[in-house]
């Protein structure tokens, strides 16, 4: 009994301790942010950023950014109050900032990380392939602009890799667009779809089944047509198998590509003679 009760004692004291610590650092934060001296709250603010407290840095670096506009300090202070965002997980805004910096500062010490850190925080709020990719274009233009900007920084390989993979991204979404109109027997925006894809990404992974998406697509087109436009159409399908057949020759497609060619025609020939 009595040693739980003085396990209950220690827990309340280790509590009251908390507590009292979180609220002498509070109060201690809000004593400076009140105060008029700025060299203090510049040098607090960044304490706070070595602490991880990137709240308090940023309320603090906002009051004093105005102060230090045209003093040499300036530039720490607006790439950290910028990389405050980052390190809040508010990439919009972070972004934003790491671009200002960069135009502001063009010869700072700071530029390349901020130029690299503006694509960079682009690229995080870059959402899932199925969702609007504003953000992925913005994170690709972003990349390549500092891979221009920048030839000779150790940063272009791993800005490639991720361009690669943002494109990627928009690769899939296309695809899933296409995918989408065959679903829905909108098989002539889905034919239209696929073209385009390949010539956006001719070296997509989905290549080989886009173009006998095509074929396909061709192939339902012509049959879901009224017959004055049908022998058209199944040449259509019979000149995009030949072009899949070219390009594929083994495809794992190539049986059920050839089911549709045989058939295209056969009903070419059938309706050629009714």
């Amino acid at each position: 009994m009595w040693k739980s009760y003085f396990s209950n004692i220690l827990l309340v004291f280790v509590a009251f301790t908390l507590v009292s610590l979180i609220s002498s650092c509070s109060s201690d934060f809000e004593k400076i942010r009140k105060q008029d001296d700025f060299g203090l709250k510049y040098k607090r603010a960044m304490e706070y950023y070595e602490q991880g407290d990137f709240y308090k840095t940023q309320v603090l670096l906002e009051q004093v950014m105005p102060f230090y506009k045209n003093k040499e300090e300036i530039e720490d202070i607006y790439f950290t109050y910028a990389n405050t965002h980052y390190k809040m997980n508010k990439f919009i805004l972070g972004a934003y900032y790491f671009k200002n910096f960069a135009t502001t500062f063009p010869n700072s010490k700071y530029e390349e990380e901020a130029s690299f850190m503006a694509a960079y925080s682009n690229y995080k709020v870059s959402p899932k392939y199925r969702l609007d990719q504003t953000y992925t274009d913005k994170a690709i233009d972003a990349m390549q602009l500092f891979i221009n900007t920048h030839p000779d920084s150790e940063r272009i390989p791993e800005c490639n890799r991720l361009i690669d993979e943002l494109r990627r991204k928009k690769e899939l979404k296309a695809f899933a667009q296409a995918d989408l109109y065959f679903k829905l027997n909108d098989y002539k925006a889905a034919r239209h779809t696929y073209q385009s894809v390949l010539k956006d990404y001719p070296d997509a992974l989905e290549a080989e089944r886009a173009r006998f998406m095509i074929v396909k697509s061709d192939y339902k087109l012509a049959q879901n047509s009224i017959e004055l436009t049908q022998i058209e159409r199944f040449q259509d399908a019979v000149e995009s198998y030949k072009d899949f057949i070219d390009r594929y020759p083994s495809s794992e497609y190539s049986k059920e590509a050839q089911d549709l060619y045989n058939s295209s025609l056969e009903r070419i020939e059938r309706l050629s003679t009714e």
